[in-house]
């Protein structure tokens, strides 16, 4: 569990470093204006935390398989 914390704050602090660059991007700029981002957002919200959630089950499937034996 100590390496899903760390791993999961190395992320967040990757994703900081990422708000540095200067750079516009003309398709974000786009959907930003149009509000499309918001949905683009959301979407990829939904598959990470569905992958997280499968990930979990399977964690749990398996810890239960490993303790029948």
């Amino acid at each position: 569990m100590k390496r899903f914390f760390l791993t999961l704050s190395l992320l967040i602090i990757l994703a900081f470093q990422t708000f540095g660059q200067a750079s516009e991007v003309e398709m974000a700029t786009g959907l930003r204006t149009s509000g499309k981002i918001y949905v683009v957002v959301a979407v990829v919200a939904l598959i990470f935390i569905g992958l997280v959630i499968y990930l979990f089950s399977i964690d749990r499937r398996l810890k239960k398989l490993e303790n029948q034996d």
